[in-house]
């Protein structure tokens, strides 16, 4: 195994992660920023308002996107096992 295997492994690793968690934290990440503008219009100082809606959104977020998620990290893992016998060399 060379490191430029390695390199690819690793390289591709970090990419499926990036695009497997995307979705969820794009929605987390919109949320709380609709919160917190709407706490600062109101005036509301309350830090656990927004815990409920962001495990509410990221849970339909889940179910959304959890297909999408599950077929990317698959089709990953298939990659890898099917590569396996050049990464043994």
């Amino acid at each position: 195994m060379t490191t430029d295997i390695v390199s690819e492994i690793t390289k591709d690793a970090l990419y499926t992660i990036i695009i497997t968690s995307a979705p969820l934290l794009l929605i987390s990440l919109v949320i709380g920023l609709i919160i917190s503008i709407f706490q600062t219009v109101t005036s509301i100082q309350e830090q656990t308002l927004t815990f409920v809606p962001k495990v509410i959104c990221v849970f339909v977020g889940l179910m959304i996107f959890g297909e999408f998620m599950m077929n990317h990290m698959t089709g990953y893992m298939t990659q890898l096992w099917t590569d396996f016998t050049i990464y043994i060399r």
